[in-house]
């Protein structure tokens, strides 16, 4: 199903790309949050198997993909990025929606539930939690900050498969797609990323304790859904997270690392059965 797009303005009026599947209202409402650089068309292939009576929004970050983007780096940062989703929702009327959040997207949910408690009604956190594994932010570091400007949408492909953790992308049109959610020729003729490379900058930060984002989750019920293989979430992480929420589901996707696209069959399961009993 393609979405409707909408395009809203920032609180300092930069443009945000907004896609909306408007699939009705008898269901509480899903606010996706992609990762770091990608867009919310990571989670058109989720659409079909969730979406049904209920409204969907998946929200690319300013400096990524179809958003604005301005000089002003921190205009890309955490802070910024979960105001412009907190603004989104109520441009949107949405309330209590349930949360899906991959990696970024889930520390966002976390930053969400503190600012605005009534927003959050569950969480599905994919591949993330308070601790980031060192080697897996080593990589991110890496990636974000690279613009490889291939000559074609093949090498595009061809790049991806070469760096990327293992994934459910078992067919060359999934490879394709990811490409195509990755990169984009300029005017130049090469493709680039579909970010801010800039964005890198803010990963240099010291990182913050984000244990205390983790608890201000305590009213929402979570599915956390981890890649086996996944060097950002971490088995010891997930751990210490069921100490703290030990009502916390875990659906662990064998073979995969960061992140799983999330309709991997144990994952849709897992998250449709979630679904079903936060309605």
């Amino acid at each position: 199903m393609d979405p409707l797009i909408v395009r809203l303005s920032g609180w300092d009026g930069l443009p945000l790309h907004v896609r909306v599947w408007p699939g009705g209202d008898s269901l509480c409402p899903i606010l996706c949050l992609p990762g770091l650089v990608r867009t919310g068309g990571d989670f058109e292939m989720l659409v079909p198997h969730i979406g049904s009576g209920r409204l969907m929004v998946a929200i690319d970050y300013a400096g990524r993909g179809d958003s604005g983007r301005t000089r002003a780096v921190e205009r890309y940062a955490p802070e910024a990025c979960a105001r412009d989703a907190a603004d989104v929702c109520a441009a949107l009327h949405m309330h209590r929606a349930v949360v899906i959040g991959t990696s970024f997207g889930g520390l966002l949910a976390m930053g969400l539930a503190a600012m605005r408690p009534g927003l959050v009604r569950a969480v599905v956190l994919n591949d993330i939690g308070p601790d980031i594994g060192r080697e897996g932010a080593d990589f991110v570091r890496s990636f974000v900050g690279d613009d490889p400007a291939l000559e074609s949408l093949d090498a595009c492909v061809a790049f991806l498969k070469s760096c990327l953790p293992p994934l459910s992308l078992h067919t060359e049109d999934s490879w394709r797609r990811m490409a195509e959610l990755t990169y984009r020729r300029g005017d130049d003729g090469r493709f680039h990323s579909l970010w801010d490379t800039r964005i890198v900058k803010l990963m240099h930060r010291p990182p913050p304790d984000l244990w205390p984002l983790f608890g201000a989750l305590h009213h929402a019920p979570i599915l956390l859904a981890r890649g086996a293989v996944s060097n950002i979430l971490l088995a010891e992480t997930v751990t210490q997270m069921l100490a703290r929420r030990p009502d916390m589901q875990v659906v662990t996707l064998p073979g995969i690392g960061h992140a799983p696209i999330l309709t991997e069959p144990a994952a849709l399961e897992a998250i449709q059965a979630f679904l079903g009993r936060i309605a």
